[in-house]
């Protein structure tokens, strides 16, 4: 049998034949969400004051592990002022993932900073922390307690680990590596919320944090995003920026610096305080569904599931398969046969350096992320499929 047809057959094991076609990952209403969204549209607060603002912003810093939590538009949004709060200014370089959304690039491009990107780790397929360092001693130096780019004479502000799929980044690594090479550390969880690394929460593992809301997250609220952190001064300045920075008054129009109208509605945050209170359960339905792909696939060769590394705790965002090398030029082949069977099946992005835009960027080694880049698959995640799972397993 194909490994194409070998996929199909046990893919469909877990989720079962279905007439219809099986989206990647589709939002689930199943809680207070009407309830909610009436209440707005019943009290007349839509817009971007109401309680459930700040209900959400709450619960989002609870869920994080962090004290703080600003809601804004979309995940873009929160990562662009998480990088200006935290001090990257237009010119400096931002290390992250060649690997990685293009929200993660272009959020530091509206800063004016310069994307600079590191290679991959296999194990998380998010930033390296060894290869992290040994680029950073090739091309960097400490002076006056920060980290300048020898080549290019641009400070390095900051570093943005980006946890894929869910999948926590080596936290601990990355961290270790800024002891000694001085910078901010921004964590892109847009994929993880509820991730675990050594017990902490994704959100919590560096100076601030972006989440994102879109539609195909784990949770959604049709767009948005938040911006966790425990530093109250960040939190606050991220709150005053994303409000089109106006001061307080009863009645004047005074905004004291260049702000951004990146306010999240009481609509979508009511969506969100519900789909918050549904998330313990849906990470034990994406936990079951995980569980049937591995018991599914175990035997199947050619291909393996990634899994969190020892000591971390994946939400299970996308199921992603990673095939061998000996297959890896059979990767478009694999996603026409797939979609043509009902199965959604997307590849890992297009590393940022392959972009017309980012061509020109500073970037160390690749190799790893231009490996990743043909071996990766994502298949059907969506945490209802967790229920046909658990019946498989």
């Amino acid at each position: 049998m194909s490994l194409a047809k070998d996929l199909v057959r046990r893919i469909r094991d877990v989720i079962g034949t279905q007439e219809d076609f099986v989206p990647l990952h589709v939002p689930e209403f199943n809680g207070r969400e009407r309830e909610l969204i009436l209440d707005c549209i019943d009290t007349g607060w839509v817009s971007s004051v109401g309680s459930y603002v700040e209900k959400f912003e709450i619960e989002v810093a609870r869920w994080s592990g962090c004290t703080h939590g600003v809601v804004v538009a979309n995940g873009t949004a929160a990562l662009q002022i998480s990088l200006i709060v935290a001090g990257v200014k237009s010119g400096d370089e931002v290390l992250m993932p060649a690997l990685t959304f293009v929200a993660t690039a272009n959020a530091t491009t509206h800063v004016g900073a310069v994307p600079h990107f590191i290679d991959s780790a296999y194990d998380t397929l998010g930033i390296c922390p060894m290869k992290l360092r040994a680029h950073l001693e090739q091309v960097a130096e400490v002076r006056d307690k920060q980290t300048w780019n020898r080549h290019t004479g641009r400070r390095i502000a900051a570093v943005v680990p980006m946890h894929v799929f869910g999948c926590p980044v080596e936290m601990d690594e990355v961290n270790a590596v800024v002891s000694d090479w001085p910078m901010v550390v921004v964590e892109d969880a847009a994929e993880s919320l509820g991730s675990r690394y050594k017990e902490r929460l994704c959100g919590s593992l560096g100076d601030i944090a972006a989440i994102s809301f879109n539609g195909n997250k784990i949770i959604t609220t049709g767009g948005g995003g938040a911006i966790v952190t425990d530093d109250a001064e960040l939190a606050m300045r991220a709150k005053h920026l994303t409000t089109t920075a106006k001061l307080p008054h009863e009645w004047a129009f005074v905004h004291d610096e260049v702000g951004f109208n990146y306010r999240l509605p009481n609509l979508n945050a009511a969506l969100g305080v519900a789909q918050l209170e549904q998330l313990d359960a849906r990470l034990d339905q994406k936990r079951e569904l995980f569980f049937a792909y591995e018991k599914a696939f175990q035997e199947v060769k050619g291909v393996q599931l990634l899994r969190a590394p020892d000591g971390s705790v994946s939400n299970n965002w996308l199921v992603t398969l990673i095939i061998d090398r000996a297959y890896s030029g059979e990767r478009d082949h694999l996603l026409q046969v797939l979609n043509e069977e009902g199965i959604m099946t997307r590849p890992v992005w297009t590393p940022m350096h392959r972009l017309d835009m980012y061509m020109k960027n500073p970037r160390a080694d690749l190799s790893s992320a231009e490996d990743l880049e043909t071996r990766v698959l994502n298949i059907p995640s969506s945490a209802y499929l967790g229920i046909r799972g658990r019946a498989a397993l």
